[in-house]
């Protein structure tokens, strides 16, 4: 009787450690959507992510109750990793948090949070946290008015490098734009390294993050903004008008700008070329094109 009551013991504990991605804690994720209404997409595949870094200068915080309370005191966190298959309550509840916040949420194995951790007391959840505050769409609006110029934002598409959103930043303040649009998934945010490479101007110029570039892009339409793609396939900037109202649209090195932000702009542009390379970094074609947004804006 003892040897029965032993076995189903160690039935019962080897059934409640489930392997990561099982049927049980696929079906726990889903239960999760169902009751907090987050969508699919936020969950990242159902795949753990091997490749994911952390840049050795972005402050993370680390641990269940740290992060609880990083939510609760309204911390803008950019992005919340969490091991993969762990339905636990605490984390079921950060997770309903960072939905709310529209915190874009990554799985990973245990192997890979504990490479990440600086810590070494993870508890299965590290959250990034944003180095600077982002501004608001109408902070821009009323940098335009303090300005009496017409506005002038830069919109980027998925930009995952640090360096060249730091770049681009200094650029948009160089050049007079009112700020910068970036997308809350698939794109880096705020980080240290942004901030370093932006050489100050993060202090001056405000970075606004959206949930979707293409409907940002459509509500500025009613605000009477019309907008330019940085595209190879375009019209050489030269021959367009780019005066007035205008978002400058720029996408991620490879990719570009998707389909969908593309054929929300209004005209694609081009950068006139010779040699034999027929692309330019991220951050070199936004600042080329500002340029000339701002000649033409000079006239």
């Amino acid at each position: 009787m003892e040897d029965n009551r032993k076995k189903d013991a160690a039935t019962s504990g080897a059934q409640k450690e489930r392997k990561p991605g099982d049927k049980g804690q696929r079906q726990g994720r889903r239960n999760f959507r169902r009751k907090t209404g987050e969508p699919r997409e936020s969950f990242v595949g159902y795949q753990i992510d091997a490749q994911t870094t952390i840049d050795e200068n972005e402050s993370r915080i680390e641990g269940r109750n740290a992060v609880t309370e990083a939510f609760r005191a309204g911390k803008t966190i950019d992005r919340l990793y969490v091991l993969d298959g762990c339905v636990d309550g605490p984390v079921l509840t950060i997770k309903r948090m960072a939905a709310k916040a529209g915190t874009p949420i990554k799985y990973l194995s245990r192997q890979r949070l504990d490479q990440m951790s600086e810590t070494g007391k993870h508890q299965g959840v590290i959250a990034i946290v944003a180095a600077y505050h982002y501004g608001t769409l109408d902070d821009l609006f009323r940098r335009a008015e303090e300005k009496k110029a017409d506005p002038f934002f830069i919109i980027l598409d998925n930009i995952e490098d640090p360096h060249n959103l730091g770049a681009i930043i200094r650029t948009a303040n160089v050049v007079g734009a009112q700020g910068v649009i970036i997308p809350k998934d698939r794109a880096v945010g705020l980080t240290a390294t942004v901030a370093k490479a932006s050489a100050g101007a993060i202090n001056f110029t405000p970075v606004v993050k959206v949930t979707n570039i293409a409907k940002t892009i459509e509500e500025l339409k009613k605000r009477g903004m019309w907008f330019v793609c940085a595209d190879m396939d375009g019209t050489p900037m030269t021959k367009l008008n780019l005066a007035g109202p205008i978002g400058m649209v720029v996408g991620a090195e490879g990719n570009g700008v998707s389909r969908l932000v593309k054929e929300k702009c209004d005209i694609i542009a081009s950068i006139p070329q010779q040699g034999e390379i027929n692309s330019l970094n991220a951050s070199v074609a936004a600042g080329v094109l500002a340029y000339e947004i701002l000649r033409q804006r000079s006239k």
